[in-house]
């Protein structure tokens, strides 16, 4: 299994609407993209201070690397991109690992 984390740091004029619509498409992948297992997704509340700005943090799970490879270039994946996340962002940090 395959956690795929992602940290957005926000440009200061985002919505609460946009986010709602960008936690909508993200789960929307499910339906689309195989060898998803599940998607979280939510904007930070961590009390440490520590978020260095980002905002905003979605967790995909895969069932293998095989199928994280897959989901990369995906036409649905790269559209929830183009549409919901690169017109929201100043930056992202993704990080991945596998589950043992």
């Amino acid at each position: 299994m395959v956690e795929h984390i992602v940290l957005l740091k926000l440009k200061s004029n985002v919505t609460e609407v946009q986010l709602g619509t960008l936690s909508d498409a993200l789960l929307g992948m499910m339906d689309e993209i195989p060898g998803i297992e599940s998607i979280t997704a939510g904007a930070n509340n961590s009390p440490e201070g520590k978020s260095q700005g980002y905002a905003y943090g979605f967790i995909v799970r895969f069932t293998d690397e095989a199928t994280r490879d897959a989901y990369l270039p995906h036409p649905f994946h790269r559209q929830v991109a183009g549409e919901h996340i690169r017109p929201l962002v100043e930056d992202v940090l993704v990080f991945d690992y596998t589950v043992s």
